[in-house]
């Protein structure tokens, strides 16, 4: 359904609205006039979430420079019933604008993401899979620190440059493959160039975080196109 408050069309995607959210968003339209500081309540299970949204996308259509909104919420579950209500506002809204032929490319480019703590969106299984947020930190800062990535990247290029020459067996990189238990540290040519190669990515993968060496590599100028993404919709992009 559609609204109008205090001149402002509403999406609304239902066919109904309770006198309470008309009213609340009333109260939430004077706030953001006023560019201040508002409490409001609503009984539960009265719709405060698909209100607050509702009036906010419309919202923004009018006065474009109020450009973003930090929803907190108290727990993930939350979070993410918040991202899929949104979605569900931004379809009903998008198609009534189509309808009425209002509907612009800017008009979709909104970006709504969900962000909590390493444990929650991390790929990584030894971070992911620890049992508490201080374990999963510091599981993360062991494969992701400045100066624990530059340690094997070091080690990885002294191999590289040593490849023909480190057969001795009190080298670093030798005892380096002892440890991994590599087949023939004495190999020449192609063979050995080959075996140490695979030795450097095996060294990689196991000391540090694939994902973030990814990102390093091709993910900081990377665009995050624009839609709604819950966290299941961030892992698999990522």
């Amino acid at each position: 359904m559609k609204v109008f408050i205090d001149g402002i069309p509403v999406y609304f995607p239902f066919n109904y609205m309770y006198p309470e959210q008309y009213i609340y968003m009333c109260e939430l339209k004077r706030a953001l006039d006023a560019r201040g500081h508002c409490v409001l309540e609503m009984p539960t299970g009265t719709g405060k979430t698909v209100t607050l949204l509702s009036f906010i996308c419309s919202y923004q259509l009018i006065r474009p420079e109020v450009s973003k909104l930090i929803y907190c919420t108290r727990t993930v579950g939350e979070m993410d019933k918040v991202l899929h209500e949104l979605k569900r506002v931004l379809k009903y809204r998008n198609e009534q604008l189509e309808k009425q032929g209002l509907l612009t490319d800017s008009m979709k480019k909104l970006l709504a993401v969900g962000l909590t703590t390493r444990r929650n969106l991390c790929l990584h299984a030894s971070v992911y899979g620890a049992e508490s947020r201080e374990e999963a930190d510091s599981k993360c800062r062991s494969m992701t620190a400045s100066w624990i990535r530059a340690e094997v990247h070091e080690i990885d290029d002294d191999e590289e440059n040593n490849m023909e020459v480190d057969s001795g067996a009190g080298s670093r990189p030798a005892q380096r493959r002892r440890r991994r238990n590599a087949s023939s540290a004495a190999a020449a040519g192609a063979a050995a160039g080959e075996a140490d190669e695979e030795l450097n990515e095996q060294d990689q993968a196991e000391l540090l975080c694939k994902y973030y060496e990814k990102f390093e590599k091709q993910g900081r100028d990377a665009i995050l196109p624009s839609g709604v993404y819950t966290l299941d919709d961030m892992m698999e992009f990522a």
